[in-house]
């Protein structure tokens, strides 16, 4: 029996799939009213070649039965709230906290479905845009050493010379300088290793607007670390957010607009320090059931295996069948 013929046995005869009660809608969304809860997350995730779907889980559940409220194909909001919006008003409103990204859609679907819940900006995001900003600036740099060497290299060959491209003390050339400090810029000073600490010194030296957005970027990080209350973090952010105003620096200009449109949510970080990180690690779960079957065939029957073998599907209510 081959392979192919084995799992349409399992697909249509054992595993209990033809007789699910969401079937009939599954490839576009399933919903789970049971396991709706107080505290939930929102996220995107690609099942496969980049198609988004919404999901919507129960944080207090940490990926164990009962998670799943909801996988929505798609992410507009029109879509995702047409669903949603079919769990009954009472059960919406049991929702007391949602933690989301910045996305627009994502914040709109949030308070039509979930007027009452509390909206927090997951912290990682808002860190992201910061490090994202201090690389937009080495990148700036490396193009800019990567053209200077160009010309160089073409006026060595206009004179009949062969070019060498200066280094500085630890061996790097300026643009091997620029490549190689990718990842030192993500860490804390104190992670460093030795030789990152040297090129750190170097890139410092020769670069201090991107010594400047790095220390800026890591004193957001901060201001998550050790601010315990709201008053705290909203005196200490509107001091960094004056720091990125004075600095000038442009590739900052997009995390600042940000904090300034979700500062009410950033700060609602602070009342129990809630994160995305469930919706985020079930995401990371779904990826990797997706390659343990190269890939989604069959979107609606994956969907009822990662339900059935992720223990996250539980019996259905009156209102699910």
């Amino acid at each position: 029996m081959d392979g192919e013929l084995l799992e349409r046995q399992y697909r249509n005869h054992l595993s209990g799939y033809m007789n699910w009660n969401q079937l009939s809608h599954a490839e576009e969304w399933i919903l789970f009213e049971k396991n709706i809860g107080p505290y939930v997350g929102i996220d995107e995730v690609s099942l496969s070649q980049g198609e988004l779907y919404t999901i919507l889980i129960n944080k207090e559940r940490k990926g164990r039965s009962g998670s799943i409220i909801a996988i929505i194909k798609g992410t507009d909001v029109r879509t995702v709230t047409s669903v949603l919006l079919k769990l009954p008003r009472r059960r919406r409103f049991q929702v007391r906290e949602i933690t989301l990204d910045m996305a627009p859609n994502m914040e709109q679907t949030a308070r039509i479905c979930f007027p009452a819940a509390r909206r927090v900006t997951d912290r990682f995001h808002v860190q992201k845009l910061a490090y994202e900003a201090v690389q937009e600036m080495r990148v700036k740099a490396r193009w800019e050493a990567l053209d200077e060497e160009s010309i160089q290299m073409a006026h060595a060959r206009a004179c009949g010379k062969i070019y060498h491209a200066p280094v500085f003390e630890n061996g790097d050339s300026r643009k091997q300088l620029l490549a190689r400090s990718i990842y030192l810029l993500y860490k804390k000073e104190s992670l460093w290793t030795e030789s990152q600490r040297t090129r750190a010194g170097i890139l410092f030296r020769e670069y201090p607007d991107i010594k400047k957005a790095y220390y800026l970027s890591m004193r957001l990080g901060l201001i998550y670390h050790q601010c315990k209350h709201k008053d705290t973090a909203l005196t200490r952010l509107a001091r960094w957010y004056d720091e990125v105003d004075r600095s000038g620096f442009l590739a900052f200009g997009r995390v600042a607009r940000s904090i300034q449109t979700h500062y009410l949510e950033i700060i609602n970080f602070f009342e129990k320090r809630s994160t995305n990180a469930a919706s985020e690690s079930f995401n990371a779960k779904i990826k990797s059931f997706r390659s343990q079957f190269r890939g989604v065939k069959d979107k609606a029957f994956f969907l009822f295996r990662l339900a059935k073998i992720c223990l996250l599907y539980t019996s259905p209510s009156p209102r699910d069948s």
